[in-house]
Parts: C-alpha cells; sequence; structure tokens
C-alpha cells in the first residue's frame, strides 16, 4: 500500500526551540513534493500552521479538522484545500483518523500526546493497523521513548505494541520507515 495521506498530529505552538519549525516546514515541503496529502488540526498556529502551510506552498493537498471550540482560539487555517469544522474532538480525531493512512507525530504537548495514545491504543485494539512514527526532532521525546521502554520492563506494555511505534529522527526517515510499515510483509 503507497502512503496517500498522512495525519500529523503536532503542537499549536512553535516551541523554543527552531529546529522544531523547520522539521515542520521540511515534512510538509516533502510530503508535497512527493504528493502525499497532510491530514492535520486545522489550525494557522504554531507547528500545525507551519506544516500546513509548507504543503500548501508547494502544491500539495491539505485537509484540516478543526473544533468549533478552537476555531478562534487556534484560528482556523482558511488555506486548506478542505477545512472541516466539526463538533467535539472527538469527531476530529475519528475523522482525522480515517482520512489517514499512516500517523506522523512532531512535537507537542497535552493533545499531542493524547492523539499519539488514542490511535496507539486503536492499533493494540486491532481498530487499524496504520504505521504510526514519532518525528524526534532533536531529541524531542527521548524521555518518551525511555518511559514507554520502562513500562515494557516493568511488563505493563507488551513488547511488540512498543515495537509498533516507529522512531526517526529526520523526516525522510520517518517516511522511509511508514512507508516500509505499509508494504505488505512478503510470504
Amino acid at each position: 500500500m503507497a502512503l496517500k495521506t498522512i495525519c500529523v498530529f503536532c503542537a499549536s505552538a512553535l516551541g523554543v526551540n527552531a529546529e522544531y519549525r523547520m522539521a515542520a516546514g521540511e515534512l510538509g515541503s516533502e510530503l508535497a513534493r512527493r504528493g502525499i496529502g497532510l491530514v492535520y488540526g486545522g489550525a494557522t498556529a504554531g507547528l500545525m500552521g507551519a506544516v500546513a502551510d509548507a504543503a500548501l506552498a508547494g502544491g500539495g493537498r491539505v485537509v484540516g479538522v478543526i473544533p468549533h471550540v478552537l476555531v478562534d482560539k487556534e484560528v482556523g487555517h482558511s488555506g486548506c484545500t478542505e477545512l472541516h469544522v466539526v463538533d467535539t474532538m472527538h469527531t476530529r480525531k475519528a475523522l482525522m483518523g480515517e482520512r489517514a493512512d499512516a500517523f506522523l507525530i512532531l512535537p507537542g504537548g497535552y493533545g499531542t500526546l493524547e492523539e499519539l495514545f488514542e490511535v496507539l491504543a486503536w492499533q493494540t485494539l486491532r481498530l487499524h493497523s496504520k504505521p504510526m512514527c514519532l518525528l524526534n526532532t532533536a531529541g524531542f521525546y527521548d524521555g518518551l521513548l525511555s518511559f514507554l521502554d520502562g513500562c515494557v520492563r516493568e511488563g505493563v506494555l507488551k513488547p511488540e505494541a512498543r515495537e509498533t511505534l516507529l522512531v526517526a529522527d529526520t523526516v525522510d526517515e520517518a517516511l522511509a520507515k511508514m512507508e516500509a510499515a505499509a508494504q505488505p510483509a512478503a510470504d
């Protein structure tokens, strides 16, 4: 299966490290260059805006999904190819998940982590089998990865569940790992 659309979870803030914004911009540009559509949280703010703006500037297809409650706070991106304004966060995540072939997670806070863990839980429950990858820009997710490895050591997370979360340091590495994971296993 070729990746046609990737859902990106990331912050509605830029963060203090300029590398986060650079990675978001690089990702958006690369998705457009490869003809891979972007599904994301629909905002102009922060890393979300950076990835969407770069994809749009490269001629890419961008689908934003934002709940009414965040339209004013995060400023809904009027330049999206499609912008869906939905009633709830649950509807937002469900629509984003339906529209994507894979999930890529950039730096973010509570909302980003909640989205990450929900799609991980969905996969554990076999509700989907889509590749998921953390873009560990500048080691942003090192502490989280250490925590997850500790969960495996403590016997509360199965090793095979931990292995479903791919990790990459660069945009190219992330896309390569997700493309490889999306391919059917050879018999």
